[in-house]
């Protein structure tokens, strides 16, 4: 396996997944599925959230982490790991790290948020700060895995990475039956994938919508197009989504899903406030998008039973989206 070679990459199968589940259940949480009446009669659609908020280190990321570092040989984790991440990825690499009691040193933007920042130092990360930028990340990342020779684990264009990503959806299979559709935010695509490679291995009936914010569409719009469109540096609320696809996710997205939906900036703040109103949860911007996306597309989900991935709950308390500023 080439994690320097994107394009060459091995394509995990269902057995990685169930690998996978077995070897992470120690360090991550079977996180619960949640429903709303409220938001059932607003969208006419059966809705079941699975909450991913309430996951260690309050992201999904944890998995693929795990799977990751726990899937090291001595010999590697001794040289620790990295990665270039706006946050999420990064404390759950610092999470799972800690847990192996390996180094980790993630590279972050600037302008990432605090409350993501302090998660990855209380785990025990290095932060090395870049720019606001997918170009800058990967530059500054390149040095720092040049000096340290520690392992690279991607945040999505991972085999490692995405097998530990679906099993989520794997437990979602065993938590609620008759699902028609299932949807989940994407940005560079691990979450998306790891539903793919799941849902098309045990269940290939069910539909798998990707939701994605106006302001960074460069997935919906590689989907339409045929070939992967990168943007540098979108502007979202949405900072887990701001990354583009790459080779791996791509391969995944372009095979099983069946469309990728937006929602503007202020549909997704109300779908965000609508979830901390009715269902009481912290979620962070990016994990309503779907929601967002479904108020917004009444006819793809009325009548359907709905499986929603809330992907995180990371937010900084300080700054919240509808706050006047």
């Amino acid at each position: 396996m080439n994690n320097k070679n994107p394009s060459a990459m091995y394509i995990p199968t269902y057995d990685d997944v169930l690998i996978a589940h077995k070897r992470i259940k120690p360090y991550i949480h079977e996180t619960p599925v949640l429903t709303s009446s409220f938001l059932n009669n607003l969208t006419g659609a059966e809705l079941f959230f699975k909450c991913e908020n309430l996951q260690k280190a309050a992201a999904f990321k944890v998995r693929g982490a795990c799977n990751a570092v726990f899937g090291l040989t001595d010999e590697q984790a001794k040289l620790g790991v990295a990665t270039h991440s706006s946050g999420n990825h990064a404390l759950s690499l610092s999470y799972a790290a800690g847990q192996r009691g390996i180094d980790v040193t993630v590279v972050m933007p600037s302008t990432a948020p605090q409350a993501k920042k302090d998660a990855v130092i209380g785990y025990g990360g290095v932060i090395v700060e870049c720019e606001p930028s997918t170009s800058s990340r990967e530059a500054v990342f390149s040095e720092v895995v040049a000096k340290s020779g520690a392992d690279f684990v991607h945040p999505y264009n991972d085999p490692r990475v995405i097998a530990g990503q679906a099993t989520c959806s794997k437990e979602l299979m065993d938590q609620v039956c008759g699902l028609d559709i299932v949807i989940a935010p994407i940005g560079g695509g691990g979450m998306i994938s790891g539903t793919c490679l799941t849902l098309s291995t045990i269940a290939p009936h069910i539909q798998i919508y990707a939701a994605e914010p106006v302001n960074a569409d460069d997935a919906a719009r590689s989907f339409k197009v045929g070939y992967i469109i990168a943007d540098d540096a979108p502007n979202t609320v949405a900072d887990g989504l701001k990354v583009p696809l790459k080779e791996l996710t791509w391969h995944f997205v372009r095979n099983h899903v069946t469309d990728i939906l937006t929602a503007t900036e202020d549909e997704i703040i109300n779908a965000m406030k609508l979830v901390w109103l009715r269902m009481k949860l912290v979620i962070e911007p990016s994990s309503a998008v779907s929601l967002a996306t479904i108020i917004k597309n009444p006819e793809i989900f009325k009548g359907k039973r709905v499986g929603i991935i809330i992907t995180g709950g990371n937010v900084d308390l300080d700054k919240l989206p509808w706050m006047s500023q």
